[in-house]
């Protein structure tokens, strides 16, 4: 008896406990935590990890591993541990509140708060802050040495509070103290070198650009100088930083910068220009250097044989050195027009000339003309050959190349699309050109034609391997001998995607790594990794042996060391794996060559980040969480036996929270299908309960993804809906080519009648929420059944047939390639279907509707154009509908702005809680918000009228 009075007891207050457990509100969201960065130091002894809130203040962990001791510092970001595991460095940004101010009083950005530099000893633990830090640098793989940008020093000697009478000593001090602010804007800062082994500094003044070899043993910096400090001249300067010396490579003004190093730090090349400070267009030269010389020469310059008419050295183009460090890679371009000065603007045209040979529609030309005007085209040179001349390997007609085997190889990978390109108006892509270039004669060998897909060097370079959409293939080109191998020749296993549902070739699963010296290749299908001979020597080998299609798991390589370039013969690897039955998610282990069964590490009901691996030491970090559980760090030596370090969101347990869980149904034409019910923590399944459904295409495989309740860009807030008492449902969908709007019947309206078999769920209170493609499925779903009482219908296409000749404005494209080929799923023309562009055009059923609709259409979609929405907004309104359409103002497709973000979800309650759960109606879905009251008044007060 007792046993059972203390168990009533328990329940009793447990119920009692949950009952007293708040929803969650609209207050919450800026405090929220998400884990940040993670990382491990090289010998595995520290972890560090950033804690992120949504609108605050960040905060940095380091845990000691060893010893249990802890660092904790509050608004650190941007960390990293020094190459020698001694220290972590980090940058202290300024206090939200304090930036939040200085934007209110509308602060210039030489005023606005700054970021400040920590410095941690990790092994006294004590940490050192320098105010006003702009960036910082440690060399990759050595410790010892920090250097830190400051920023520009504080102007102390502006007034309070100066007269601003106009007479001749005031005006000129005003232009002096322009000329002052311009040059200070040109001038660099102080750079700061510190010994972290000595404690040691050495500051250089009028910085602009700094870097480390990658063995730390030389800095090299660019000094612009200063009209009133001829203290400090300058030039291009490099510090030996074990002797201390430092040597003058470049006297004068100019512009240096893409400094590179070789990998021994013996050799360093940069590009750099000292032409007039007025002129417009400026020559930039190649500058080189060794340990051996004093002063840097100029290696390429525009007049150095093989360099193009009309071209000239880019100041944009990376520099690089060979990993033997013979031979550098720079860019090259077209040599460019200088404006016109003798132009007067007010008189001259302002027009885009639309042509139909245009390669790229002007949008997009537009768009990236910024990008363009800074391309720079692969060139190199033969460092040490007595005949200094240039190697171009690409050109306006052959634009793109890489570098094989780390520039060792004797070619160069080159790509072209040129001649191919106006398709992408119909097709987003465009077949390609690929070419061996010789980088000693520039001589081209064509090597693949045409292809739809994409191509790669082996790392050693002794492949090209590519991958052919039009007929899901893989092949490999031999670079000695020209031999074309198919892969996948005989297979009866696909390596493309099995569940494709778009009305173009499917793509292909990836490849996940080489093993070493190219001798094999290993390629993924659906679930299972299969290994390679490059040149079909051996048959396939499927590496996981079956084991992942027998049990419905996806293997994928998790690659731990990201300087690896290819994998050891008998190499143990970790794979991410997803169990798509359960959607379970873990890891497993298995040797390369291997054709056994996998291990089993570990598998939950978790969804895990990538593994992060320390250099030297088997210690791994990562986070992990679900729907319930907040992510949170992990260490551990095996991925079994784990050390939780963070305790992110602890607030969560003081507020009504949730429960995911998979369903399956079946659909009327029989298809099998799967779809995610969250439901409120202290659900009664005596209850009746409103439910939303919100879809997009496939959501399931996210069943343990952490939601946090956030102001979100577009999509339904799920946590904060379940908090509030609401169901949600997320449904698969799969299309049929041709039907997207049936094929959403199909799935949503079965999935949801499947759940309406459930006592607890109220039938007549079920809405809809859906952007973009989301929006387009709302909004067709409406136009053929009353079964929904309320929508929202974020960003819509509801007319097929003006939105197919309409522009994509954020990259500049024709919508065309989305009917035809992608997500639209039309797989025609408008000319030749024109019946599937109405039947799929929610625009043409409009008065079938009897569901109240929001939809949201923002004037700066650069995704689907927002007259689409004014087009449902007053088909629908004219029909005296009940229908609301937002508009936020020079926002994007998905809302970037909080501020805007948070105005939405209350919208979105508002509008739902009237319709599911006879709330009262806010003022604006009753009276709106006329435009003189813009700005001043938002409409969220209920009231007691209907809309």
């Amino acid at each position: 008896m007792m046993h059972k009075k203390l168990t009533l007891t328990f329940l009793l207050f447990s119920s009692v406990a949950l009952a007293q457990k708040k929803p969650l509100d609209h207050s919450v969201y800026d405090t929220w935590e998400s884990v940040g960065a993670k990382q491990l130091s090289n010998n595995g002894q520290w972890a560090m990890y950033g804690v992120n809130q949504q609108e605050g203040d960040a905060n940095l962990y380091l845990n000691n591993l060893i010893n249990n001791s802890k660092i904790k510092v509050h608004r650190a970001t941007n960390a990293q541990f020094s190459a020698d595991s001694k220290y972590a460095v980090f940058a202290i940004k300024a206090f939200q509140k304090d930036i939040r101010q200085a934007k209110i009083k509308k602060k210039k950005a030489d005023d606005m708060p700054k970021d400040s530099l920590g410095l941690a000893n990790l092994t006294n633990l004590g940490i050192v802050k320098v105010a006003r830090v702009k960036s910082f640098k440690m060399p990759e793989k050595s410790g010892g040495f920090l250097a830190y940008q400051l920023e520009k020093p504080v102007d102390t000697t502006k007034k309070a509070g100066a007269s601003t009478s106009p007479d001749k000593k005031d005006n000129q001090d005003f232009f002096a103290d322009e000329e002052s602010a311009t040059a200070s804007k040109q001038e660099g800062t102080d750079l700061i070198l510190k010994n972290l082994t000595t404690g040691l500094e050495r500051s250089f003044k009028y910085v602009s650009e700094y870097a480390f070899s990658k063995n730390g043993k030389q800095l090299i910096f660019a000094c612009t100088g200063a009209k009133k400090d001829k203290s400090a001249p300058a030039g291009v300067f490099v510090l030996n930083t074990e002797k201390g010396t430092l040597k003058t490579l470049v006297k004068g003004k100019g512009t240096f910068k893409n400094f590179s190093f070789t990998e021994d730090g013996d050799y360093l090349a940069f590009v750099g220009e000292q032409s007039p400070e007025k002129t417009e267009i400026k020559t930039y030269n190649v500058y080189y250097n060794s340990l051996s010389l004093d002063t840097a020469q100029i290696l390429v310059d525009n007049e150095i044989p093989g360099m193009p008419a009309k071209w000239a050295v880019s100041g944009d183009g990376k520099v690089n050195f060979s990993k033997d460090g013979t031979r550098l890679f720079f860019g090259i371009a077209p040599v460019k027009k200088a404006k016109d000065t003798t132009l007067v603007d007010f008189e001259n045209a302002k027009l885009d000339v639309w042509g139909y040979k245009d390669d790229y529609l002007q949008p997009m030309q537009l768009k990236n003309a910024e990008r363009e005007s800074k391309r720079s085209y692969l060139s190199t040179i033969e460092i040490f050959n007595s005949d200094p001349r240039i190697i171009p390997l690409t050109d306006l007609k052959l634009p793109d190349a890489t570098m094989i085997n780390e520039g060792n190889a004797p070619y160069a990978l080159a790509a072209t699309d040129f001649g191919n390109r106006i398709q992408q108006q119909w097709t987003a892509n465009s077949i390609r050109d690929y070419y061996l270039v010789d980088v000693k004669t520039g001589a081209r060998k064509k090597i693949i034609e045409g292809l739809s897909g994409n191509a790669m060097a082996s790392p050693n370079g002794k492949y090209v391997i590519y991958f052919d959409q039009t007929n899901s293939n893989w092949y490999t080109y031999a670079i000695a001998t020209g031999k074309v191998t198919h892969l996948n020749n005989g297979m009866t296993v696909k390596l493309v995607d099995e569940e494709n549902d778009v009305p173009d070739d499917p793509s292909a699963y990836g490849l996940a790594a080489w093993t070493e010296e190219d001798k094999t290749v290993l390629i993924y299908d659906r679930y299972d990794i299969w290994e390679f001979s490059p040149e079909g020597k051996n048959p396939a080998k499927n590496m996981t042996n079956g084991f992942g299609r027998q049990n419905s798991l996806t293997f994928r390589y998790q690659k731990l060391d990201p300087e690896s370039r290819f994998l050891g013969k008998k190499e143990t690897i970790i794979m991410d794996v997803l169990n798509n039955l359960n959607k379970e998610n873990g890891f497993y282990k298995t040797n390369v060559g291997d054709t056994k069964n996998p291990e089993l590490i570990v598998m939950g009901k978790f969804k895990y980040s990538n593994l992060v691996k320390a250099k030297d030491a088997e210690e791994y970090i990562y986070d992990k969480g679900n729907y319930s559980i907040s992510p949170d760090v992990y260490v551990s030596k095996d991925l079994k036996t784990e050390i939780k370090l963070s305790n992110t969101n602890p607030q969560q347990q003081n507020y009504n929270w949730g429960t995911a869980e998979l369903v399956k149904w079946e659909t009327p034409k029989g298809y099998k299908s799967n779809g995610i019910l969250y439901k409120p923590e202290n659900f009664d399944p005596a209850k009746k309960y409103p439910m939303i459904v919100y879809f997009y295409e496939k959501l399931s495989d996210g069943l343990y993804a952490y939601q946090a309740p956030a102001p979100t860009p577009s999509r339904l807030n799920i946590p904060f809906f379940v908090s509030n008492g609401y169901l949600v449902f997320a449904p698969d969908i799969s299309y049929e080519k041709g039907y997207p709007g049936k094929s959403a019947e199909e799935f949503i309206n079965s999935g949801v009648e499947s759940l309406k078999k459930n006592s607890w769920i109220d039938g007549s209170k079920i809405g809809i929420q859906g952007q973009s493609w989301g929006g387009y499925q709302v909004a067709h779903l409406i136009t053929r059944t009353n079964m929904y009482a309320a929508a929202w219908s974020g960003a819509p296409v509801v007319n097929m047939t003006s939105a197919y000749g309409g522009m994509r404005w954020e990259s500049g494209m024709n919508r065309q390639f989305q009917y035809e080929k992608t997500q639209s799923r039309i797989g025609a023309t408008l000319w030749e279907k024109p019946e599937l562009y109405i039947e799929n055009s929610p625009l043409f059923s409009l008065p079938k509707v009897n569901t109240p609709v929001v939809i949201m259409a923002n004037d700066a979609d650069g995704a689907v154009p927002w007259y689409q929405g004014i087009e449902m907004f007053t088909g629908l309104r004219r029909l005296g509908k009940p229908v609301w359409m937002l508009n936020y103002n020079n926002e994007a497709h998905n809302l970037v702005q909080r501020q805007n973000r948070k105005d939405i979800q209350i919208r979105e309650q508002q509008f739902f809680d009237y319709y599911l759960k006879g709330a009262k109606a806010p003022a604006w879905m009753t009276s709106g918000i006329p435009a003189t009251e813009k700005g001043k008044t938002w409409g969220f007060e209920l009231t007691d009228e209907k809309p």
